[in-house]
């Protein structure tokens, strides 16, 4: 559980970082481009892995994931913007859903009663958690953009999954590969912002790209990690991982950010302390 739990503070993190980018009129297409350009640096100084060969498998894994991190983060601001927070919450949240079916219908996890019961309080945690109280920003039928981050954000950590249980490639050497492929499509997206839209690069979105990124990495290698340690139990993961981001996001909301919480939301954050024991006792 220890890389669950490190995962989830990089990926806590990474949400302060992107709320505080808005705050201080950061330029999130430039920083996420240049976050997989660090995350991808660190992944090549730290461990000096070696490419994978081109006719292996598992490279239309890496290109689906080189397309998706960014393009997601993208789909992640335009639903924001049309739909509201909270629809692109419950989408990004649920999306829990995908990766725990496949955990048990693709890579064939064995199920208990514990299990289910403990994924089950998971999803209910996982509605109670949603801030309900705050106002839709609904403009109109943009419904497709919380669908493609419901099921985007499934479909990652599946892909992800795949890359941990590959035996015959190192983790970081896919990791590599995924940040570059990643970096090569940011940049090429920044570029037509700069030849259609006239987009200045400046020095203090390659600063806070960086820092994104150092998160970034650390979130993606713990989680790869996580899913290593427990290989046969993803599902275990998929669950411990929301429902942590949401234990620990709540907490920072309130004591940094001094976000206010309903009643519900409090039900929810006991229902997700409850589901955490229950899963670590179904191990």
């Amino acid at each position: 559980m220890i890389y669950i739990f490190l995962s989830v503070c990089c990926s806590v993190f990474v949400s302060v970082l992107l709320k505080l980018a808005k705050r201080y009129e950061i330029d999130t297409r430039q920083a996420i481009a240049w976050n997989y350009s660090i995350a991808g640096a660190l992944t090549w100084l730290i461990f000096k892995p070696e490419i994978p060969q081109f006719t292996e498998t598992i490279y239309p894994v890496y290109i689906a994931l080189g397309l998706l991190l960014p393009s997601l983060f993208v789909v992640l601001a335009l639903s924001v913007r049309y739909t509201g927070i909270v629809k692109t919450d419950v989408a990004q949240r649920l999306s829990l859903f995908i990766p725990v079916l496949a955990a048990f219908i693709v890579f064939g996890e064995p199920y208990s009663l514990m299990k289910i019961a403990g994924i089950g309080i998971a999803f209910i945690a996982i509605i109670f958690s949603v801030p309900w109280q705050k106002q839709l920003e609904t403009s109109h039928s943009y419904w497709i953009y919380p669908l493609i981050v419901f099921i985007g954000m499934g479909i990652i950590d599946i892909l992800f999954k795949q890359i941990a249980r590959t035996e015959n490639i190192p983790f970081t050497s896919s990791l590599l590969v995924v940040f570059t492929l990643a970096f090569i499509i940011s940049i090429l997206y920044l570029m037509y912002q700069i030849l259609v839209n006239s987009l200045k690069l400046t020095i203090i979105n390659l600063i806070c790209g960086w820092i994104l990124g150092i998160s970034n990495f650390g979130n993606i290698l713990f989680y790869l990690k996580a899913h290593q340690s427990l290989s046969n139990q993803p599902s275990v993961v998929f669950s411990s991982m929301n429902i942590g981001v949401i234990l620990l996001g709540s907490a920072v909301g309130v004591l940094i950010f001094k976000e206010k919480l309903s009643r519900l939301n409090y039900a929810g954050i006991v229902l997700a302390l409850i589901s955490i024991l229950i899963l670590s006792l179904a191990q």
